[in-house]
């Protein structure tokens, strides 16, 4: 069981506190004098390829690579304050000093319909999760109890965003290692409440509910199905999750861990699979570093049901991926990728499966 606390950071954003066990006294206020934060968030509708962006200059002046002893997700103690007051934590959320998306813009930003410069306010919410309060260590290092207080907080955390008017999906990710783009090293990971639903989740979502329609069935258990019954691309299994590499992977080293049972978000899922859940996901990000002398940079991210639609036709399942495909090599998103949105894998999702497996 995980036990919260709720408290104020001094400029009026929201922390919390998931803990392993209950007692922890995390009664530390936020001494710091802090301005009341101001977001400018805009979307911006693109009608040629039908999708929307989000302009956030805001976020310029945002925390960039800070020493270790300024790191502003570490405990506040030694008189160093930080973004978590108490001295220690085992997991904390908190909304993002520097939002993408805030419910403020609302305010901020005018609405504006008419084609072709259609844009509204950013509105929705960006949270920081902090796995640990050891700065230096990594998620994959983390016991199975402690990861399964991660999975709770990201499962609490998606319902209370789902509730937020406004948000229409809700992203949880973490990005690892510089080569990712990481600019704070403390083990962390993000929450995204999105005003739309991402444009690859609506084409997920769509051709679910697609198949639904046409074969009365859901679209992942199929392909579930018929990965395990294939064998090769699969790299492990349990009760209740399967790890795989995708038949199409884009990425070098790509897995996907998928549900065994038909369920639409993390806060749906049971204790047991929570439980499962935690070992599983820890096995194959310790795949992952198996598979470079030094810790893979990678970036995870989970695949629910958007807040108000295809609830019934999706099913959950978390990506991960690592743009390294050999020792001091990275894969660069070029001319076919960034330019034409298609990937040109240098590795067979067969071979990256084996490697992961360790065969």
């Amino acid at each position: 069981m995980t036990y919260r606390q709720h408290h104020t950071l001094a400029d009026g954003r929201d922390l919390f506190y998931y803990d392993l066990d209950p007692g922890s006294d995390r009664s530390a206020t936020d001494q710091r004098e802090l301005p009341e934060t101001a977001t400018s968030s805009q979307i911006r509708w693109d009608p040629l390829f039908q999708e929307w962006a989000v302009i956030a200059g805001h976020r310029q002046s945002r925390t960039y690579k800070p020493p270790v002893d300024l790191c502003p997700l570490c405990p506040s103690r030694d008189g160093k304050a930080t973004e978590i007051p108490a001295p220690d934590y085992d997991v904390a959320v908190f909304e993002n000093r520097f939002p993408s998306l805030a419910t403020e813009a609302a305010e901020a930003v005018p609405t504006v319909g008419a084609f072709p410069f259609r844009s509204g306010p950013g509105t929705g919410r960006c949270e920081v999760v902090c796995f640990t309060s050891d700065h230096d260590t990594s998620f994959a290092q983390l016991s199975p109890r402690h990861a399964r207080t991660v999975i709770d907080a990201l499962a609490d955390r998606t319902t209370e965003l789902s509730r937020l008017p406004g948000v229409e999906y809700v992203f949880c990710f973490e990005n690892r290692g510089e080569e990712i783009g990481v600019t704070l090293s403390h083990p962390h990971g993000q929450i995204y409440g999105y005003p739309f639903v991402p444009p690859r989740m609506l084409r997920a979502a769509e051709a679910a509910a697609a198949y639904r329609d046409e074969h009365s069935a859901c679209l992942r258990c199929e392909l579930l199905r018929q990965e395990v019954e294939a064998g090769d691309r699969v790299i492990s299994r349990s009760e209740h999750w399967t790890a795989l590499v995708p038949f199409a992977a884009r990425w070098p080293y790509e897995a996907r861990l998928i549900a065994n049972r038909h369920v639409a978000s993390l806060a749906e899922l049971t204790d047991d699979e929570r439980t499962d859940l935690a070992g599983s996901y820890l096995d194959l990000l310790r795949r992952f570093d198996r598979l470079f002398d030094t810790p893979t940079p990678y970036i995870a991210g989970w695949h629910q049901a958007p807040v108000r639609q295809y609830a019934d036709s999706w099913h959950l399942g978390c990506e991960v991926f690592t743009i390294r495909r050999a020792a001091g090599k990275l894969k660069y998103l070029a001319g076919s990728e960034s330019g034409a949105a298609v990937w040109i894998n240098d590795i067979t999702p067969e071979n990256a499966a084996a490697r992961l497996r360790g065969d």
